[in-house]
């Protein structure tokens, strides 16, 4: 975070943000039933207005989420508390649970105990032992992880919504606990989500913008192609993503737009708007062969290009410092960025010099892998890349600065061991770590003694250096006391004399 917008250190009486403003709204009755204590009733300013954290005080006041004390102040400099804050969790999100947990330092008559024990059960908030610290406070990095956990969003778009005020180790005040989970109510999933805005980005990616985040049920490729309707010939290629830090904007891959074509678009069978087609192309750097029937395309970031997977909430955790957040501009730190959303149902086509063109299909899972921006594509089955034989590649969806090579003889990979890890996968390794991910639509063949053979398709995403997990297709099952003669399927790879025994 940038240090810039850290806390101030100023500290203030508990009373000195208007409170008062709110006692109209919030009777007497309504309030806790004790304010913490005098160590804890003050705070530092944050870089968060007076007019903001009151808008979000009064709007959760309204909603029934936050109350006040008994003097019909809402305390908004003082440091909340553990316990404070399970309630407001707990009524935010609406969490429920069987409420049977018992902490020794929470009486059971406490204004308190029953959000505690919800808190606690769903792990929203973390308890140490026996004992829940009711009136300990909570860091800014506490904050963000309960809202995270509670909402079920990536802890980066909760971190980036309170990046004006956020310091790790620093105490959370309860009118930036009130900022955020404003911002955090706003993005609870809705079934009744309509669509506010839709833009192209560039020739195969819109950015559409909700008033409320889809369910993971809408979510869904099978269900969002059916919800999302263009007029014309132009698909949905994939599901919608959520961009990392959005509230509730989505990248959404479509088939290649026809540049300058007024396209409308219905959701949910209502009229959603329109947009017109982008002929912006992506900027490839270069086309280079992998193996003897793969090539691929990269592209950099450092040229202002990236693969949707660093950039939406789903991938954030996963791509650990490599993930970030873009503006509504498709900006980062003062850079605008392409944006490379879903490779699915891709092709592009490649010439070989003098020869008739050959349409390669995209290899899944394979987009951006290691860190790279590498998105491959392979022959039709059967089909190689002769060495010596210059190759052209061309794409209506990308522009490629070096979109030639020249194909080389590759070996294939070499097999060495396979092991069963249950009955219906295995473990292929390889003789050396490939460095990327060259198992993706490869499989093997398993031949018992008497003949019998099943084939074991590789699991994406699963391969560890130079190891790949594969799993048994049409439902096989390894049989017990029985050796199995490994092979590949096809010319992948090669496999001397490695077999599996099932116990």
């Amino acid at each position: 975070m940038n240090t810039m917008n850290k806390k101030i250190a100023a500290i203030l009486a508990a009373t000195v943000i208007g409170g008062a403003s709110l006692s109209s709204i919030l009777p007497a009755a309504q309030a806790f039933a004790a304010a913490p204590t005098e160590a804890n009733a003050v705070a530092v300013l944050s870089s968060l207005t007076d007019k903001q954290i009151q808008a979000a005080v009064q709007e959760l006041a309204k909603l029934g989420i936050m109350e006040g004390y008994a003097d019909n102040t809402m305390g908004e400099a003082r440091q909340v508390t553990r316990a404070e804050l399970a309630k407001l969790l707990v009524k935010t999100f609406d969490l429920k649970s069987a409420g049977t947990t018992s902490f020794s330092d929470v009486r059971p008559e406490a204004w308190y105990a029953d959000y505690v024990t919800t808190a606690a059960e769903l792990g929203v908030l973390q308890a140490n032992g026996s004992a829940f610290d009711p009136r300990g406070t909570v860091t800014d990095s506490e904050l963000t992880a309960a809202v995270a956990k509670a909402l079920g969003r990536d802890l980066k778009s909760v971190e980036h919504w309170m990046s004006s005020f956020y310091s790790f180790a620093s105490h959370a005040t309860r009118g930036e606990a009130a900022y955020l989970l404003q911002t955090a109510h706003r993005a609870i999933p809705s079934e009744q989500a309509s669509i506010t805005d839709v833009r192209s980005l560039n020739a195969i990616t819109l950015i559409v913008t909700f008033d409320k985040p889809l369910t993971a049920a809408d979510e869904v490729f099978a269900k969002a192609k059916t919800d999302f309707s263009f007029n014309g010939d132009l698909t949905l290629t994939n599901m919608p993503r959520l961009k990392t830090g959005s509230v509730s904007t989505y990248i959404v891959p479509t088939s290649v737009q026809q540049a300058g074509t007024e396209y409308s678009l219905t959701y949910k069978g209502q009229n959603a708007g329109s947009f017109q087609g982008s002929g912006t192309k992506l900027a490839i750097t270069s086309a280079s062969q992998v193996t003897n029937d793969t090539f691929e395309l990269a592209s950099l970031q450092a040229n202002g290009v990236v693969d949707y997977g660093y950039i939406i909430s789903a991938y954030s955790g996963g791509r650990g410092a490599n993930a970030f957040v873009l503006d509504d501009n498709e900006q980062a730190n003062g850079k605008t960025f392409q944006i490379i959303s879903s490779m699915q149902a891709r092709q592009v086509t490649i010439t070989p010099e003098g020869g008739a063109p050959i349409v390669a299909k995209y290899v899944p899972f394979t987009q951006s892998t290691d860190g790279k921006q590498e998105p491959k594509f392979r022959l039709p089955e059967g089909q190689q890349l002769e060495p010596g034989v210059k190759y052209t590649v061309t794409s209506d969806w990308a522009d490629i600065a070096e979109a030639s090579f020249t194909a080389g003889s590759f070996e294939p990979l070499q097999i060495t061991s396979a092991k069963a890890t249950g009955e219906t996968s295995i473990e292929v390794t390889l003789a050396q770590d490939p460095g990327d991910e060259l198992f993706s639509g490869r499989s093997v063949t398993l031949t018992a003694p008497n003949g019998d053979k099943l084939t074991a398709t590789y699991k994406y995403s699963s391969r560890k250096g130079a190891t790949g997990v594969f799993d048994l297709a049409n439902n096989g099952k390894l049989a017990a006391d029985t050796v199995y003669t490994i092979e590949p399927a096809g010319d992948w790879a090669v496999a001397s004399d490695v077999t599996l025994g099932q116990k």
